[in-house]
């Protein structure tokens, strides 16, 4: 198993996970989110080749929309 931060909170994943993977276990595929690790946006055509490491520091933020 390997941790990451997750929104600032200790997340438990399997070796080898993918972000893709990650977005799909947290039930959020489909919905318009942005993605960043280590502070550094990925943009979601990476998502499927984009390996989650050791203390990596995932943040998801969903789109609100208003005016």
């Amino acid at each position: 198993m390997t941790y990451i931060v997750l929104n600032g909170e200790s997340y438990q994943i399997h070796h080898e996970k993918t972000l893709a993977e990650l977005i799909v276990t947290l039930n959020l595929s489909g919905q318009a989110i942005a993605v960043a690790v280590n502070r550094q946006i990925v943009a979601r055509t990476e998502w499927t080749s984009h390996y989650l490491q050791l203390q990596d520091k995932v943040d998801v933020v969903r789109a609100i929309g208003g005016g």
